[in-house]
Protein backbone atom coordinates (compact mmCIF):
# COMPACT_ATOMS: atom_id res chain seq x y z
CA UNK A 1 0.00 0.00 0.00
CA UNK A 2 2.82 2.48 0.82
CA UNK A 3 4.78 1.69 -2.32
CA UNK A 4 1.48 2.40 -4.19
CA UNK A 5 0.93 5.60 -2.41
CA UNK A 6 4.50 6.74 -2.62
CA UNK A 7 4.11 5.65 -7.02
CA UNK A 8 0.79 7.68 -6.91
CA UNK A 9 2.93 10.99 -5.18
CA UNK A 10 5.67 10.50 -7.98
CA UNK A 11 3.51 10.41 -10.95
CA UNK A 12 1.47 13.48 -9.64
CA UNK A 13 5.02 15.43 -8.89
CA UNK A 14 5.70 15.68 -12.55
CA UNK A 15 2.51 17.54 -13.22
CA UNK A 16 3.46 21.34 -12.57
CA UNK A 17 0.98 24.09 -13.00
CA UNK A 18 2.80 26.84 -16.07
CA UNK A 19 3.44 30.45 -15.42
CA UNK A 20 0.10 31.30 -17.71
CA UNK A 21 -2.27 29.42 -14.93
CA UNK A 22 -0.73 31.81 -12.76
CA UNK A 23 -1.30 34.54 -14.56
CA UNK A 24 -4.70 33.47 -14.97
CA UNK A 25 -5.02 33.58 -10.80
CA UNK A 26 -3.71 36.78 -10.59
CA UNK A 27 -6.42 38.44 -13.43
CA UNK A 28 -9.28 36.48 -11.43
CA UNK A 29 -8.28 37.99 -8.37
CA UNK A 30 -9.25 40.95 -9.59
CA UNK A 31 -13.27 39.96 -9.80
CA UNK A 32 -12.48 39.96 -6.03
CA UNK A 33 -12.71 43.79 -5.29
CA UNK A 34 -15.91 44.06 -6.94
CA UNK A 35 -18.79 45.23 -4.58
CA UNK A 36 -20.19 42.97 -2.62
CA UNK A 37 -22.04 40.33 -3.23
CA UNK A 38 -20.67 40.80 -6.34
CA UNK A 39 -17.44 40.80 -6.17
CA UNK A 40 -17.96 37.31 -4.57
CA UNK A 41 -20.05 36.26 -7.38
CA UNK A 42 -17.63 36.98 -10.14
CA UNK A 43 -14.75 35.57 -8.23
CA UNK A 44 -16.07 32.66 -7.72
CA UNK A 45 -16.98 32.11 -11.04
CA UNK A 46 -13.48 32.90 -12.67
CA UNK A 47 -12.44 30.87 -10.11
CA UNK A 48 -14.35 27.88 -11.00
CA UNK A 49 -13.74 28.54 -14.47
CA UNK A 50 -9.98 28.62 -13.82
CA UNK A 51 -10.22 25.10 -12.41
CA UNK A 52 -12.04 23.44 -15.49
CA UNK A 53 -10.10 24.89 -17.95
CA UNK A 54 -6.60 23.49 -16.00
CA UNK A 55 -8.45 19.94 -15.12
CA UNK A 56 -9.28 20.06 -19.26
CA UNK A 57 -5.73 20.74 -20.19
CA UNK A 58 -4.05 18.58 -18.18
CA UNK A 59 -6.34 15.49 -19.64
CA UNK A 60 -5.17 16.59 -23.03
CA UNK A 61 -1.30 16.24 -21.97
CA UNK A 62 -0.15 13.08 -24.17
CA UNK A 63 1.49 9.82 -22.29
CA UNK A 64 4.70 9.47 -22.19
CA UNK A 65 4.89 6.48 -24.69
CA UNK A 66 3.28 9.25 -27.26
CA UNK A 67 6.18 11.80 -26.71
CA UNK A 68 9.63 9.98 -27.88
CA UNK A 69 13.21 11.47 -28.15
CA UNK A 70 16.44 9.52 -29.74
CA UNK A 71 19.64 11.12 -29.64
CA UNK A 72 22.29 10.61 -32.28
CA UNK A 73 25.98 11.61 -30.85
CA UNK A 74 29.09 10.08 -31.91
CA UNK A 75 30.89 7.47 -29.43
CA UNK A 76 34.37 9.05 -29.40
CA UNK A 77 35.26 12.72 -29.73
CA UNK A 78 38.98 13.83 -30.11
CA UNK A 79 40.12 16.26 -26.85
CA UNK A 80 39.52 20.05 -28.53
CA UNK A 81 37.93 18.59 -31.41
CA UNK A 82 34.11 19.59 -32.40
CA UNK A 83 31.39 16.78 -32.68
CA UNK A 84 27.98 17.35 -33.72
CA UNK A 85 24.81 15.48 -33.08
CA UNK A 86 21.09 15.39 -33.04
CA UNK A 87 17.64 14.66 -30.52
CA UNK A 88 14.71 13.56 -32.59
CA UNK A 89 11.71 14.45 -30.68
CA UNK A 90 7.99 13.00 -31.93
CA UNK A 91 4.85 13.46 -31.56
CA UNK A 92 2.60 10.63 -31.70
CA UNK A 93 -0.32 12.34 -30.39
CA UNK A 94 -3.51 13.56 -32.08
CA UNK A 95 -3.07 16.91 -30.88
CA UNK A 96 -0.46 19.96 -30.98
CA UNK A 97 2.17 20.12 -28.30
CA UNK A 98 4.78 22.26 -26.83
CA UNK A 99 8.48 20.16 -25.73
CA UNK A 100 11.04 21.90 -23.59
CA UNK A 101 14.34 19.73 -23.83
CA UNK A 102 16.78 19.49 -21.20
CA UNK A 103 19.71 18.02 -21.53
CA UNK A 104 23.58 18.29 -19.38
CA UNK A 105 26.34 16.46 -21.06
CA UNK A 106 29.39 15.13 -18.54
CA UNK A 107 32.41 17.21 -17.52
CA UNK A 108 34.75 15.41 -20.16
CA UNK A 109 32.64 17.65 -23.10
CA UNK A 110 31.89 21.37 -23.15
CA UNK A 111 28.51 21.81 -24.91
CA UNK A 112 25.31 19.93 -25.47
CA UNK A 113 21.82 21.42 -25.91
CA UNK A 114 21.21 23.25 -23.29
CA UNK A 115 17.79 23.83 -22.80
CA UNK A 116 15.41 24.45 -26.21
CA UNK A 117 11.87 25.00 -26.62
CA UNK A 118 10.20 23.60 -30.22
CA UNK A 119 6.35 23.54 -31.06
CA UNK A 120 5.64 20.10 -32.73
CA UNK A 121 2.07 19.62 -35.25
CA UNK A 122 0.32 16.25 -34.50
CA UNK A 123 1.58 13.25 -35.49
CA UNK A 124 5.47 14.95 -36.61
CA UNK A 125 8.87 14.60 -35.06
CA UNK A 126 11.63 17.16 -35.16
CA UNK A 127 15.83 17.01 -35.23
CA UNK A 128 17.73 19.52 -32.93
CA UNK A 129 21.15 19.69 -33.88
CA UNK A 130 24.02 19.52 -30.91
CA UNK A 131 27.34 20.22 -30.90
CA UNK A 132 30.41 19.00 -28.06
CA UNK A 133 33.45 20.13 -27.83
CA UNK A 134 36.15 17.54 -25.93
CA UNK A 135 37.42 18.74 -23.14
CA UNK A 136 39.53 15.86 -20.71
CA UNK A 137 40.28 12.64 -22.39
CA UNK A 138 38.24 9.77 -20.49
CA UNK A 139 35.12 8.04 -20.76
CA UNK A 140 31.66 8.80 -19.43
CA UNK A 141 28.12 8.21 -20.14
CA UNK A 142 25.93 11.17 -21.95
CA UNK A 143 23.08 11.01 -19.42
CA UNK A 144 19.40 10.92 -19.51
CA UNK A 145 17.35 13.57 -21.24
CA UNK A 146 14.48 15.59 -19.89
CA UNK A 147 11.55 17.00 -21.47
CA UNK A 148 8.74 19.13 -20.15
CA UNK A 149 5.34 18.63 -22.38
CA UNK A 150 2.53 21.22 -22.87
CA UNK A 151 -0.55 21.91 -25.28
CA UNK A 152 -1.41 25.28 -26.92
CA UNK A 153 -3.50 26.53 -23.77
CA UNK A 154 -0.48 26.13 -21.33
CA UNK A 155 -2.00 26.28 -17.93
CA UNK A 156 -0.45 22.48 -16.72
CA UNK A 157 2.96 21.12 -17.96
CA UNK A 158 3.99 17.24 -17.37
CA UNK A 159 7.51 16.37 -17.06
CA UNK A 160 9.21 13.30 -18.51
CA UNK A 161 12.62 11.81 -18.11
CA UNK A 162 14.42 9.87 -20.78
CA UNK A 163 16.65 7.46 -19.53
CA UNK A 164 19.24 7.46 -23.29
CA UNK A 165 21.98 4.84 -23.49
CA UNK A 166 24.54 5.70 -24.77
CA UNK A 167 28.53 6.39 -23.62
CA UNK A 168 31.36 8.33 -25.13
CA UNK A 169 35.14 8.57 -24.67
CA UNK A 170 37.28 11.74 -25.47
CA UNK A 171 40.15 10.58 -26.83
CA UNK A 172 43.81 12.23 -28.50
CA UNK A 173 42.67 14.55 -31.34
CA UNK A 174 42.91 13.26 -34.74
CA UNK A 175 41.96 16.46 -36.67
CA UNK A 176 43.55 16.38 -40.25
CA UNK A 177 44.21 12.63 -40.28
CA UNK A 178 42.59 12.00 -43.77
CA UNK A 179 44.81 14.77 -45.37
CA UNK A 180 47.99 12.79 -43.38
CA UNK A 181 46.29 9.80 -44.91
CA UNK A 182 46.53 10.80 -48.32
CA UNK A 183 50.17 11.67 -47.80
CA UNK A 184 50.82 7.86 -46.55
CA UNK A 185 48.61 6.77 -49.82
CA UNK A 186 50.41 8.83 -51.87
CA UNK A 187 53.64 7.19 -50.96
CA UNK A 188 52.03 3.90 -51.00
CA UNK A 189 51.20 4.45 -54.61
CA UNK A 190 54.89 4.86 -55.50
CA UNK A 191 54.91 0.74 -54.82
CA UNK A 192 52.27 0.21 -57.66
CA UNK A 193 54.10 2.26 -60.24
CA UNK A 194 52.47 5.48 -60.30
CA UNK A 195 55.40 7.45 -59.04
CA UNK A 196 59.18 5.69 -59.12
CA UNK A 197 60.97 5.70 -55.70
CA UNK A 198 64.32 5.13 -55.24
CA UNK A 199 64.67 2.56 -52.25
CA UNK A 200 67.88 1.92 -50.92
CA UNK A 201 68.82 -0.71 -47.69
CA UNK A 202 68.65 -4.77 -48.38
CA UNK A 203 65.56 -6.56 -47.25
CA UNK A 204 65.19 -9.12 -44.74
CA UNK A 205 62.44 -10.79 -45.95
CA UNK A 206 62.87 -14.24 -47.18
CA UNK A 207 61.76 -14.78 -50.77
CA UNK A 208 63.05 -18.28 -51.72
CA UNK A 209 66.10 -20.23 -52.69
CA UNK A 210 68.06 -20.17 -56.46
CA UNK A 211 71.13 -21.44 -57.58
CA UNK A 212 74.10 -19.49 -56.88
CA UNK A 213 75.50 -17.65 -59.39
CA UNK A 214 78.63 -15.76 -59.93
CA UNK A 215 78.34 -12.34 -57.65
CA UNK A 216 75.70 -13.10 -55.61
CA UNK A 217 76.36 -12.37 -51.69
CA UNK A 218 78.33 -15.57 -49.94
CA UNK A 219 76.92 -14.99 -46.62
CA UNK A 220 73.53 -15.63 -48.45
CA UNK A 221 74.15 -19.81 -49.75
CA UNK A 222 72.20 -21.98 -47.40
CA UNK A 223 74.60 -24.80 -47.16
CA UNK A 224 72.03 -26.95 -45.95
CA UNK A 225 70.04 -26.96 -49.18
CA UNK A 226 73.56 -27.01 -50.73
CA UNK A 227 74.51 -29.78 -49.19
CA UNK A 228 71.06 -32.02 -50.50
CA UNK A 229 71.54 -30.47 -53.99
CA UNK A 230 74.85 -30.87 -54.56
CA UNK A 231 75.44 -27.97 -55.77
CA UNK A 232 75.48 -24.10 -54.47
CA UNK A 233 71.73 -22.29 -52.90
CA UNK A 234 71.65 -19.08 -52.10
CA UNK A 235 68.50 -17.42 -50.01
CA UNK A 236 67.07 -14.37 -52.16
CA UNK A 237 65.14 -11.78 -50.53
CA UNK A 238 62.79 -8.55 -50.83
CA UNK A 239 62.87 -5.62 -49.32
CA UNK A 240 60.68 -5.69 -45.94
CA UNK A 241 57.87 -3.59 -46.33
CA UNK A 242 55.73 -4.45 -42.81
CA UNK A 243 57.59 -3.18 -40.01
CA UNK A 244 57.73 -2.67 -36.58
CA UNK A 245 57.02 0.88 -35.06
CA UNK A 246 56.74 1.66 -31.09
CA UNK A 247 55.42 4.79 -29.92
CA UNK A 248 57.39 5.72 -26.78
CA UNK A 249 55.59 8.59 -24.83
CA UNK A 250 57.10 10.70 -21.50
CA UNK A 251 54.49 11.26 -19.80
CA UNK A 252 56.59 13.15 -16.81
CA UNK A 253 56.98 16.45 -15.59
CA UNK A 254 58.32 18.42 -18.80
CA UNK A 255 55.37 17.03 -20.81
CA UNK A 256 52.67 18.70 -18.80
CA UNK A 257 53.84 22.44 -19.74
CA UNK A 258 50.76 24.17 -22.31
CA UNK A 259 51.55 24.72 -25.68
CA UNK A 260 48.71 26.83 -26.97
CA UNK A 261 44.94 25.51 -25.45
CA UNK A 262 46.68 22.18 -24.73
CA UNK A 263 49.56 20.62 -23.07
CA UNK A 264 52.70 19.09 -24.91
CA UNK A 265 51.16 15.41 -23.64
CA UNK A 266 48.04 15.66 -25.36
CA UNK A 267 49.70 17.12 -28.41
CA UNK A 268 52.20 14.28 -28.62
CA UNK A 269 49.05 11.91 -27.78
CA UNK A 270 47.91 13.28 -31.13
CA UNK A 271 50.46 12.83 -32.63
CA UNK A 272 51.25 9.53 -31.71
CA UNK A 273 48.08 8.28 -32.48
CA UNK A 274 48.09 9.53 -36.25
CA UNK A 275 51.54 8.04 -36.78
CA UNK A 276 49.83 4.91 -36.03
CA UNK A 277 47.18 4.77 -37.70
CA UNK A 278 49.02 6.04 -40.66
CA UNK A 279 51.32 3.07 -39.93
CA UNK A 280 48.87 0.75 -39.14
CA UNK A 281 47.08 1.17 -42.67
CA UNK A 282 50.44 0.72 -44.71
CA UNK A 283 50.72 -2.70 -43.18
CA UNK A 284 53.50 -2.03 -40.67
CA UNK A 285 53.10 -3.70 -37.00
CA UNK A 286 52.02 -1.32 -34.64
CA UNK A 287 52.67 -0.54 -30.77
CA UNK A 288 53.01 2.25 -27.60
CA UNK A 289 54.96 2.48 -24.46
CA UNK A 290 53.45 5.34 -22.21
CA UNK A 291 55.82 5.85 -18.93
CA UNK A 292 56.84 8.66 -16.33
CA UNK A 293 58.60 7.06 -13.31
CA UNK A 294 56.60 4.08 -13.98
CA UNK A 295 55.06 2.62 -16.74
CA UNK A 296 51.56 3.53 -17.65
CA UNK A 297 50.46 1.65 -20.90
CA UNK A 298 51.36 -0.76 -22.53
CA UNK A 299 50.52 -2.31 -26.25
CA UNK A 300 52.65 -4.79 -27.78
CA UNK A 301 53.61 -4.52 -31.32
CA UNK A 302 51.13 -6.31 -34.02
CA UNK A 303 49.27 -6.22 -36.86
CA UNK A 304 45.80 -6.84 -36.58
CA UNK A 305 42.93 -4.23 -37.37
CA UNK A 306 42.35 -4.47 -33.84
CA UNK A 307 45.86 -2.86 -33.18
CA UNK A 308 44.93 0.95 -33.34
CA UNK A 309 41.63 0.81 -31.42
CA UNK A 310 43.74 -0.87 -28.16
CA UNK A 311 46.29 1.84 -28.44
CA UNK A 312 43.25 4.53 -28.53
CA UNK A 313 41.69 2.98 -25.93
CA UNK A 314 44.97 2.51 -23.91
CA UNK A 315 45.38 6.25 -24.06
CA UNK A 316 42.54 7.07 -22.61
CA UNK A 317 42.92 6.65 -19.02
CA UNK A 318 46.49 8.34 -18.95
CA UNK A 319 47.55 11.23 -17.64
CA UNK A 320 51.46 13.27 -17.71
CA UNK A 321 52.27 13.89 -14.22
CA UNK A 322 54.78 15.96 -11.94
CA UNK A 323 57.12 13.11 -11.74
CA UNK A 324 60.42 12.70 -13.10
CA UNK A 325 60.59 10.20 -16.00
CA UNK A 326 62.36 6.92 -15.52
CA UNK A 327 64.31 6.54 -18.40
CA UNK A 328 66.27 3.30 -17.15
CA UNK A 329 63.32 1.52 -16.55
CA UNK A 330 60.95 2.07 -19.84
CA UNK A 331 63.72 1.10 -22.13
CA UNK A 332 64.34 -1.36 -19.82
CA UNK A 333 61.27 -2.68 -20.24
CA UNK A 334 61.25 -1.70 -24.23
CA UNK A 335 64.40 -3.83 -24.70
CA UNK A 336 62.23 -7.03 -22.45
CA UNK A 337 58.79 -6.50 -24.55
CA UNK A 338 60.55 -5.64 -28.34
CA UNK A 339 63.17 -7.86 -29.26
CA UNK A 340 63.11 -7.38 -33.10
CA UNK A 341 64.78 -4.30 -34.47
CA UNK A 342 61.90 -1.46 -34.74
CA UNK A 343 61.31 2.28 -35.40
CA UNK A 344 60.67 3.62 -31.98
CA UNK A 345 59.34 7.21 -32.11
CA UNK A 346 60.24 9.11 -28.83
CA UNK A 347 58.24 11.68 -28.26
CA UNK A 348 59.63 13.79 -25.15
CA UNK A 349 61.17 17.15 -23.90
CA UNK A 350 64.91 17.93 -24.27
CA UNK A 351 65.39 20.86 -21.81
CA UNK A 352 66.61 19.41 -18.46
CA UNK A 353 70.01 19.08 -18.01
CA UNK A 354 70.40 16.24 -15.96
CA UNK A 355 67.55 15.01 -16.93
CA UNK A 356 68.99 15.22 -20.30
CA UNK A 357 72.11 13.28 -19.84
CA UNK A 358 70.53 9.98 -18.09
CA UNK A 359 68.14 10.15 -21.67
CA UNK A 360 70.98 10.66 -24.08
CA UNK A 361 72.73 7.43 -22.20
CA UNK A 362 69.70 5.34 -22.68
CA UNK A 363 68.78 6.65 -26.33
CA UNK A 364 72.25 5.88 -27.91
CA UNK A 365 72.20 2.29 -26.29
CA UNK A 366 68.95 1.51 -27.45
CA UNK A 367 69.91 2.96 -31.01
CA UNK A 368 72.33 0.41 -31.55
CA UNK A 369 69.70 -2.52 -31.70
CA UNK A 370 66.62 -0.09 -32.95
CA UNK A 371 66.15 2.83 -35.63
CA UNK A 372 65.67 5.63 -33.03
CA UNK A 373 63.58 9.03 -34.06
CA UNK A 374 63.44 10.92 -30.89
CA UNK A 375 60.85 13.86 -31.04
CA UNK A 376 62.19 16.69 -29.58
CA UNK A 377 59.54 18.84 -28.21
CA UNK A 378 60.63 22.37 -28.35
CA UNK A 379 59.20 25.06 -25.26
CA UNK A 380 57.95 28.06 -27.67
CA UNK A 381 58.12 30.51 -24.90
CA UNK A 382 61.87 29.77 -23.67
CA UNK A 383 62.69 30.29 -27.74
CA UNK A 384 60.55 33.49 -27.71
CA UNK A 385 62.79 34.92 -24.81
CA UNK A 386 65.85 33.99 -26.52
CA UNK A 387 65.08 36.24 -29.32
CA UNK A 388 66.35 39.97 -28.16
CA UNK A 389 64.34 42.51 -29.36
CA UNK A 390 65.86 45.68 -30.36
CA UNK A 391 65.07 47.46 -27.14
CA UNK A 392 65.99 45.64 -24.01
CA UNK A 393 66.37 46.82 -19.92
CA UNK A 394 68.45 44.72 -18.11
CA UNK A 395 66.39 42.05 -16.73
CA UNK A 396 65.17 41.53 -20.36
CA UNK A 397 68.53 40.92 -21.21
CA UNK A 398 69.51 38.64 -18.27
CA UNK A 399 66.13 36.59 -19.27
CA UNK A 400 67.48 36.70 -23.02
CA UNK A 401 70.73 35.16 -21.64
CA UNK A 402 69.80 32.70 -19.94
CA UNK A 403 67.38 30.91 -22.06
CA UNK A 404 70.04 31.49 -24.94
CA UNK A 405 72.30 29.13 -22.42
CA UNK A 406 69.44 26.61 -22.10
CA UNK A 407 68.95 26.34 -25.74
CA UNK A 408 73.01 25.67 -26.58
CA UNK A 409 73.03 23.04 -23.84
CA UNK A 410 69.91 21.43 -25.32
CA UNK A 411 71.59 21.44 -28.68
CA UNK A 412 74.73 19.92 -27.58
CA UNK A 413 72.80 16.98 -26.01
CA UNK A 414 70.78 16.75 -29.61
CA UNK A 415 73.96 16.91 -31.47
CA UNK A 416 75.52 14.56 -28.96
CA UNK A 417 72.27 12.07 -30.14
CA UNK A 418 72.78 12.59 -33.60
CA UNK A 419 76.56 10.98 -33.66
CA UNK A 420 75.26 8.20 -31.70
CA UNK A 421 73.05 7.16 -35.00
CA UNK A 422 69.28 8.56 -33.59
CA UNK A 423 67.61 10.89 -35.69
CA UNK A 424 66.08 13.95 -33.92
CA UNK A 425 63.31 15.81 -35.04
CA UNK A 426 63.35 19.03 -33.62
CA UNK A 427 60.35 20.79 -33.67
CA UNK A 428 57.49 22.65 -31.84
CA UNK A 429 54.43 21.14 -30.68
CA UNK A 430 52.15 23.00 -33.05
CA UNK A 431 53.39 21.35 -35.98
CA UNK A 432 54.97 18.11 -34.78
CA UNK A 433 52.13 15.68 -36.27
CA UNK A 434 53.29 16.67 -39.71
CA UNK A 435 56.92 16.64 -39.01
CA UNK A 436 56.28 13.32 -37.58
CA UNK A 437 54.73 11.65 -40.98
CA UNK A 438 57.21 13.88 -42.98
CA UNK A 439 59.72 11.57 -41.22
CA UNK A 440 58.20 8.34 -41.22
CA UNK A 441 57.05 8.30 -44.65
CA UNK A 442 60.75 9.38 -45.59
CA UNK A 443 62.12 6.43 -43.38
CA UNK A 444 59.72 3.85 -44.81
CA UNK A 445 60.34 4.69 -48.57
CA UNK A 446 64.47 4.91 -47.99
CA UNK A 447 63.66 0.77 -46.56
CA UNK A 448 65.78 2.22 -43.57
CA UNK A 449 64.73 0.37 -40.89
Amino acid sequence: MLLRVRALCGGLARYTPQRRFARLVALASVAWLAPAPMGAYLGLAALTGIVIALAIDTLLLPPRPFVTIARDFPAQVGIGDDASGSYTVSNRSARAIVVELHDRFPDLLRGGLGTHTLYLAPHTQQELSIRATGCTRGAASLGAVGAKVTTRLGLMGVTYGYDLPADVKVIPSMSGVRRFRLMAMQQRLGTLGVRALRRKGSGQAFAGLREYVLGDDPRHIDWKATSKRDKLITREFTLERSQTVITLIDAGRSMTQLSGSLSRFEQALSSALILTDIASNAGDRVGTLVFDDEIRAHVPAHASRGALTQIRNAFVPVRATTCEPDYASAFRFLATHQRKRALVVFFTDVIDIRASQALLAHVTRSAARHLVLVVALRNDHLFDAAALPLESNAPRLFEAAAAEEVIQARDAVLHRMRRAGVIVLDVSPRVMTAGVVNQYLELKSRGAL
